[in-house]
């Protein structure tokens, strides 16, 4: 059994002793810690928590202990039934509440379930915040309401078509060049509630020939839930036999877009984000922002057009603070998360498919044609097992000196650049290892430089 309390929330295998896995005594302290947060730090006048939840098995089970709990904690509870964590952050943020928790463990199999935890702008808690939680949890630092006192509960299922029609009012969306287009598009959303609401997005962009791959939202995962290409069989072998002119691929929880060019083989999740940022910067010029694990093509792309790309620390929250600093016009990760600050700053997947297809529909273009206009990169990644005996940050140090000569930068672990490559080194949050992400204009060079760092570092 595995629980990993983090800034960002806490997460676990569902079952197990108390401390051991997620059991229903894990979740009913982490929610009443978050809600003694809340009580203390948010200014706003509504005394709602919002609730959604991804398709996963046990949704229904941690979903019932987390609204009772925020009840009992004296807050009215807005559950919007299965529903996207960005659908989760729009609806925080329209209702003006307090904040909202979002159950899923996103990527992660089935036997995993997670509470993340968002701010009364909708938006996920930063470092200082979420250490606040976890310091509340661990010292038992909370109190339950008064029997006069304690909250409401009201079911409102309306956000699904809420969140779709606040993407169809985006000005970059043009609905009426995809409706023209008449395109046939694939989704796989893997048994979760990406069934429920992309096939209802693409048919409110007028998508009429719409194949759906595990849409039905039973939380049975159809395969490995990541959406990265050994996962994705399925739906690359479908669009192998023609037919098909875009295939989109969510996760459980609907924040990352993977995208499945006509000929079955992969978009690639880096490139999502450079697309999508591609057709933005041509009619908004301005900033963008990813962070130091994500492909140089964004870079790249946005320097094209005339802008300024920065990195931010890798976390989305890290992401989202560097957009604000920057009034970055787009952002995001490279692992298909796609944030549009005219939508919500956080990852979405709806937005992503929206603005993906309009560019699409305006440039005439397939797929893979559009593919083949962006800077070619593949990223390798490796690691390097830890024993409880070695200073991380000692031989990061050392990492630095022996690559003195390149770009050094350590705001996450530390990233070298070269003239045509990069590598970013950085401790695991969740397992005793560095993290070895390397990319190059080859697979073939990206593992090269790849193990050519690890041999350095494993010799340091």
């Amino acid at each position: 059994m595995s629980l990993i309390k983090s800034i960002s929330g806490i997460r676990g295998t569902i079952g197990g002793r108390p401390g051991e896995g997620l059991s229903p005594v894990d979740v009913v302290k982490f929610t009443a810690a978050y809600a003694t947060f809340i009580r203390k730090n948010s200014q706003s006048k509504k005394n709602i928590i919002v609730v959604g939840r991804d398709a996963r098995l046990s949704g229904p089970v941690v979903d019932a202990l987390v609204c009772a709990t925020l009840r009992a904690m004296g807050f009215d509870v807005v559950n919007i039934g299965p529903a996207s964590t960005p659908t989760t952050e729009v609806a925080v943020a329209g209702l003006g509440a307090c904040g909202g928790i979002i159950i899923t463990a996103s990527h992660n199999p089935k036997q995993w379930n997670a509470l993340k935890l968002l701010n009364e702008n909708g938006e996920f808690l930063n470092d200082a915040q979420g250490k606040e939680v976890l310091a509340i949890a661990d010292a038992d630092d909370f109190q339950f309401a008064e029997v006069d006192d304690l909250g409401q509960l009201i079911h409102d299922h309306t956000w699904n078509m809420r969140h779709i029609e606040k993407v169809l009012a985006l000005k970059l969306v043009d609905r009426e060049a995809i409706a023209k287009a008449n395109f046939t598009v694939a989704i796989d959303a893997v048994n979760s509630v990406g069934g429920i609401v992309i096939p209802q997005l693409l048919k409110a962009l007028g998508v009429k020939n719409i194949v759906e791959l595990n849409c039905e939202a039973t939380g049975k995962f159809a395969h490995t839930p990541e959406p990265i290409p050994q996962n994705l069989t399925q739906i690359s072998n479908l669009m192998k036999k023609g037919g098909i002119d875009v295939g989109f691929v969510v996760d459980p929880d609907v924040d990352r877009l993977a995208i499945v060019m006509e000929n079955g083989e992969m978009f690639v999740e880096e490139y999502t984000l450079v697309a999508v940022a591609d057709y933005v910067l041509s009619h908004t010029p301005g900033a963008t922002v990813s962070n130091l694990s994500s492909s140089r093509a964004l870079g790249d792309v946005t320097r094209s057009h005339g802008c300024s790309y920065e990195a931010s620390a890798v976390g989305e929250v890290n992401v989202v603070t560097k957009m604000k600093q920057t009034g970055a016009v787009i952002g995001g990760e490279g692992n298909g998360g796609v944030i549009y600050p005219e939508s919500h700053y956080g990852r979405d997947a709806l937005v992503g498919v929206a603005l993906f297809l309009t560019l699409l529909a305006k440039s005439g273009k397939t797929v893979t044609q559009l593919k083949a206009g962006y800077p070619p990169y593949e990223i390798a990644k490796e690691k390097v097992q830890l024993t409880p005996d070695i200073d991380v940050d000692a031989v990061l140090e050392r990492m630095k000196q022996h690559y003195a000569g390149e770009k050094i930068t350590d705001i996450d672990g530390v990233k070298i650049d070269f003239a045509d490559s990069w590598v970013h080194l950085r401790k695991s949050n969740t397992e005793p290892i560095i993290r070895i992400y390397a990319e190059a204009h080859t697979m073939e060079e990206a593992e090269q430089l790849a193990a050519t760092v690890k041999k350095v570092m494993e010799n340091i």
